[in-house]
């Protein structure tokens, strides 16, 4: 027992082919099987989205953020730094931050 959540445990009875339909959901999901039928049994259903083909995407914007958290670093340490560049960097993340959301907003996705 949890000690500082109240928490209710109920037994689901399912006969084989149900969870053989519920384990193929999860999966399709990549979820576990008790979180899925958590999440169905709260929201009704939930939309999921396949981010594999994001993961290279992610990478270069954190490869960015980690260049642009060098050049605030740098710029701190000499106290000096050209409102050009910093326009520069601002229009390129914006950029970046709109060219992601295009890319996330044309993801299929599935109802679960």
């Amino acid at each position: 027992m949890r000690k500082y959540k109240q928490v209710k445990e109920k037994k689901v009875t399912f006969d084989m082919n149900e969870w053989a339909e519920v384990e193929r959901r999860a999966a399709a999901a990549g979820l576990k099987t008790g979180t899925y039928i958590k999440k169905i049994a709260v929201k009704g259903e939930f939309t999921y989205y396949d981010m594999k083909n994001v993961a290279p995407l992610v990478n270069g914007m954190r490869t960015i953020s980690n260049n642009i958290n060098q050049i605030a670093r740098k710029a701190n340490e000499t106290h000096s730094i050209y409102a050009g560049d910093i326009e520069t960097l601002r229009g390129g993340f914006e950029e970046l931050c709109r060219m992601l959301n295009v890319f996330l907003s044309d993801l299929p996705s599935t109802k679960v």
